[in-house]
């Protein structure tokens, strides 16, 4: 079984290649059960050959996609406000059930719903309230 942290399920399509520090798999078949999923990769036929794979992180090539914002292409980014003014870059995004956040090198704390613009790797436009980046 696996735990997916994407919302994205085409990450367990048939055909879709998840990278381990074991190598490739490529899954033949994947579906729901309860809060994982079931998955059947190619060349793993046994409980015994599936055993060895137990506990292992698997990984995707990021998705393409022009119209989504991925957490890997914001850390390191400098944040600038709507007046041009850089405020830091971001150190880590946090969950947060509100609203996720952007962890600032500096401690700041920006909701990601504050984003007005991207440019991957690069920088983060915000648009913020008076009084975000003052001291408490």
């Amino acid at each position: 079984m696996a735990i997916l942290v994407s919302n994205r399920l085409e990450r367990l399509a048939s055909g879709s290649i998840l990278t381990t520090d074991l190598g490739d798999l490529t899954v033949v078949s994947s579906r729901p059960h309860g809060q994982r999923h079931i998955v059947a990769f190619d060349g793993i036929a046994t409980r015994n050959q599936a055993e060895k794979y137990r506990s292992l992180t698997l990984r995707a090539e990021p998705l393409q996609d022009l119209n989504e914002l991925w957490v890997h292409e914001l850390i390191g980014s400098e944040v600038v406000d709507q007046f041009g003014i850089s405020r830091s870059t971001v150190g880590q995004v946090i969950a947060n059930p509100a609203s996720d956040l952007l962890e600032l090198t500096n401690g700041a704390l920006v909701p990601v719903c504050f984003i007005t613009d991207f440019i991957p790797h690069t920088q983060v436009t915000v648009t913020v309230p008076e009084g975000l980046f003052e001291p408490s």
